[in-house]
């Protein structure tokens, strides 16, 4: 696929990521994920407590609470429960990884992440470069 028309993809997959996020209950921050594979959509994920928990992520302090599920994360879970695989892949996400989520981003065979907005820590984000993951930081859409 040429430049044009993969970066025409990226940025639709991005804005369907940031609907995506709207679906959280997180008020400090609504991050969405998809992960696609020739040109399906196989995953999807937002930020939120697991299953069975009250949809509420922040404490008394509006600290997030340890256990809150990042959107990607969510999105590899889901994938993993299914019959399909992440193998060659492309994580879509509206925040960049941290560095507990780069692991399973690397473990589970995705091969591209783009994201949309940067988070304070880019060790996340280094780990995945060094480990041959190609990254895309969309910024305008």
């Amino acid at each position: 696929m040429n430049n044009n028309k993969q970066k025409k993809y990226d940025i639709a997959y991005i804005k369907m990521a940031l609907e995506w996020a709207k679906l959280s209950y997180c008020k400090r921050r609504q991050v969405g994920a998809l992960i696609v594979k020739d040109r399906m959509i196989i995953s999807d994920g937002y930020n939120g407590t697991p299953t069975g928990f009250e949809n509420i992520c922040e404490d008394d302090e509006n600290y997030t609470k340890w256990y809150v599920l990042h959107a990607e994360a969510n999105a590899i879970m889901k994938v993993a429960a299914s019959t399909q695989s992440s193998q060659g892949a492309t994580l879509y996400i509206t925040l960049s990884p941290c560095k507990e989520c780069s692991k399973l981003i690397f473990q589970s065979g995705i091969k591209r992440v783009v994201y949309y907005k940067a988070y304070k820590d880019l060790s996340g984000v280094e780990f995945l470069k060094k480990a041959g993951i190609e990254i895309t930081h969309i910024k305008d859409i």
